[in-house]
């Protein structure tokens, strides 16, 4: 089976909401095993909805709509649909009882334009609406069927759930579709492209890359007839691509690298202290979002001044005067006072130019200096990261994760 989805609304053609019902919409149909060839989003426009669901009924077997179905005039979602199937507009019982009841369950009085939202197309079938007035409802066009739902995102979820999506799985026409996703860093997307090349060959399995900065996640999609064999198929792929990008694979799936840092900490037993310049602390929030951290996440210094580093890493003064704050020896200083102040296993200590300002020819901005302390010893490195504050922020917080999870993973 192909399915489509249809956003209805001038504020997401024009940018003003972001259309997270499509997402939704996208994530239950794919993981029933129908396929997804389009998405379309039209403005509150009688012609313009009638044309696209003309387009789609084309195309596909099924069509869901959201938005449009308010009680203000720009609401026309339901006048569509009736020109679309030739019916008339007429009052719903259904509908209206609904509205109904649905006023006096939550104590309200129920205004005259709320009626608007009953008339449906004459012989569409009713989508009850547990948590608001408007019911969904649905109709069968050139042999394609339409389901209309409201735009308000809560409403749509439950209805999504409750009707939609368990009638396209009594269709049977589906297939079991797989996804694997290996989510890589240190790599650009380019030679990532190139080591990946016929990885899949032969096979009826894909592969697609999406850049989530500042990761890069490589999907694997595969469908067959039943569910074993797709699994197998991904699997077997899934396999020859660990084999290949190795521990550039930071997280797999709905893990992220948060939460395998988080797991390997749990299972290693070791702990943590921070210490943070120009992070701000980020590292730390990045690590504490995640529930449990107190077992390993001793303590985090945020110095973002000089004097900060002096009194509470006991950084020596005279070294920050000779090499700068932004400087190898000054991150090992504080991922070695860090360590001692808190008594962890591990420090790690960032230090950095995020900018705009504070760049110079030898440290531009973007510039960052890493160190990781332990018991018997303690490493550095120096980084060169690109693009605005936040940006560089972000990826220096993603980079000493990376560097947590590779001190943490088994060594061969």
């Amino acid at each position: 089976m192909r399915a489509a989805i249809l956003s209805i609304g001038d504020e997401l053609l024009l940018g003003e909401v972001v259309d997270t019902n499509a997402a939704a919409i996208a994530a239950g149909i794919y993981a029933l095993g129908i396929h997804l060839p389009l998405q379309m989003t039209v403005g509150d426009n009688v012609h313009d909805i009638v044309n696209a669901c003309r387009l789609l009924a084309a195309r596909v077997e099924a069509v869901v709509v959201t938005g449009g179905l308010g009680p203000t005039v720009d609401d026309v979602t339901a006048m569509a649909a009736a020109e679309l199937a030739g019916m008339p507009l007429e009052a719903n019982p259904e509908a209206l009882a609904h509205l109904r009841a649905f006023a006096e369950r939550v104590a309200v009085t129920l205004h005259p334009a709320n009626e608007k939202q009953a008339l449906l197309p004459a012989g569409a079938g009713i989508i009850a609406n547990p948590v608001g007035t408007a019911c969904g409802f649905s109709l069968i066009h050139a042999g394609c069927r339409f389901f209309f739902l409201p735009g308000v995102p809560a409403e749509m979820a439950v209805m999504l759930q409750g009707t939609v999506l368990p009638a396209l799985a009594a269709s049977g026409m589906l297939k079991s579709l797989r996804t694997k996703v290996f989510k890589v860093s240190g790599i650009s997307e380019a030679e990532l492209g190139v080591m990946l090349q016929g990885v899949t060959e032969g096979e009826e399995v894909s592969i697609a890359y999406c850049v989530d900065f500042p990761e890069i996640q490589v999907k694997v999609r595969t469908e067959a007839d039943d569910e074993k064999t797709a699994e197998a198929m991904i699997a077997a792929a899934g396999g020859r691509i660990r084999d290949i990008l190795g521990d550039r694979i930071v997280a797999e799936d709905a893990d992220t690298i948060d939460t395998v840092v988080a797991g390997l900490f749990r299972t290693r037993g070791f702990t943590l202290a921070l210490a943070e310049s120009c992070t701000g602390g980020l590292i730390a929030k990045r690590i504490t979002d995640l529930a449990g951290s107190s077992a390993y996440f001793l303590q985090g210094f945020v110095t973002y001044s000089n004097l900060a580093k002096i009194e509470l890493l006991r950084v020596p003064g005279k070294l920050l005067e000779e090499k700068g704050a932004v400087s190898a020896e000054v991150a090992i200083a504080m991922a070695r006072g860090a360590r001692e102040r808190a008594g962890s296993d591990l420090a790690l200590a960032v230090t950095g130019i995020a900018g705009p300002d504070g760049g110079t020819a030898e440290k531009p901005v973007g510039t960052v200096f890493m160190a990781v302390a332990d018991k018997n010893d303690c490493r550095v490195r120096r980084f060169q990261f690109h693009g605005d504050r936040a940006q560089i922020r972000l990826v220096t917080s993603f980079a000493a994760l990376n560097w947590l999870r590779r001190e943490l993973l088994p060594k061969p």
